[in-house]
C-alpha cells in the first residue's frame, strides 16, 4: 500500500519465532494533520456521495486517489467507525444484526419474562425464546421471525408458575424502538406502562443506524490548494 512507503523499517519478532524479520514500522505516527484538523483555514466540509469510496472522493477533490488516507486522519469518526455504507449495505447489515421479533407490553415486567424463557401467543400460537428484555421500554426480543397478534395474551411458564402479559404490538426487531427523543433531539425516558405520548418521538433501530451512517457522510477535507504541502510535511515527519 502506497501510504506506507515512507514508513521506516525495524526488526520485528513475530509470535514465537526465534528469528527477527525486517518489517515496516506501521506503528509510526505523525500529528501534522491532527494539528490542523480544527483549523477552519485548512479544511472544507464535504458530503460523501452515495457509493463513493475514499479513493473516489480523493480523485474528485485532488485529481488523484493517492491522498485518500488523509480523509481518515482528518475525521476521527471515520477512523473509528469506518467508511459510510451504501443504503443497500445498511439495509443488509441492519436486517442481519436485528433478525428477531420484538413485542411490546404495558404490563410491569419486574421479576418475570426473563431471558431464556419461552413465550407463546395464546391467539397466534407464535412461540420463541426471550433473547433480550428492556423493562424501561416494555420490549421483549423473541428469537425468530414471528407474527404475534396485537392485543393478545402471551404466556410463559417458568419453574415459579404461569406468567402472562398482554402485548400492544409486535414488529420486526429492526423496526422496533431503539430509543425515544424529545423535540430537541435529546434522548428521553418513557413510562413503559403507558403509551409514549405525542411529546416524544420513537427512533427505530433501522432509523438509528441510518442516521448514524448519514453522519459519517459529513466529513472535513483538506483544501485542494493545501493538500500537497501538508502531505509533504506529514511524510517528512514520518520518515524522521
Amino acid at each position: 500500500m502506497q501510504y506506507f512507503t515512507d514508513f521506516g523499517k525495524l526488526l520485528y519478532q513475530f509470535g514465537n519465532e526465534e528469528s527477527t524479520n525486517v518489517f515496516q514500522n506501521i506503528s509510526a505516527y505523525s500529528d501534522i494533520i491532527d494539528q490542523v484538523k480544527d483549523d477552519i483555514s485548512f479544511y472544507n466540509y464535504y458530503t460523501i456521495p452515495e457509493g463513493f469510496r475514499s479513493d473516489h472522493v480523493a480523485i474528485q477533490l485532488y485529481g488523484t486517489p493517492v491522498y485518500h488516507w488523509t480523509l481518515y486522519l482528518l475525521n476521527d469518526n471515520i477512523r473509528l467507525q469506518g467508511w459510510p455504507l451504501t443504503n443497500t449495505e445498511i439495509d443488509v447489515k441492519i436486517k442481519k444484526e436485528y433478525p428477531d421479533t420484538v413485542i411490546v407490553t404495558r404490563n410491569d415486567l419486574t421479576g418475570k419474562f426473563k431471558v431464556g424463557q419461552t413465550v407463546t401467543g395464546l391467539i397466534s400460537g407464535a412461540s420463541g425464546i426471550i433473547r433480550h428484555r428492556d423493562p424501561n421500554t416494555g420490549q421483549l426480543t423473541i428469537t425468530g421471525s414471528l407474527t404475534f397478534s396485537s392485543g393478545e395474551t402471551v404466556s410463559s411458564e417458568p419453574d415459579t408458575g404461569l406468567e402472562t402479559i398482554t402485548i400492544v404490538s409486535s414488529t420486526e426487531e429492526y423496526n422496533a424502538a431503539h430509543h425515544y427523543e424529545n423535540a430537541d433531539g435529546s434522548w428521553a425516558d418513557i413510562d413503559p406502562t403507558v403509551a409514549p405520548g405525542a411529546l416524544v418521538t420513537e427512533v427505530t433501530n433501522y432509523e438509528y443506524y441510518y442516521n448514524e451512517n448519514e453522519v459519517l457522510r459529513q466529513i472535513k477535507v483538506i483544501k485542494p490548494d493545501l493538500v500537497t504541502s501538508l502531505v509533504s510535511s506529514y511524510k517528512k515527519s514520518i520518515r524522521g
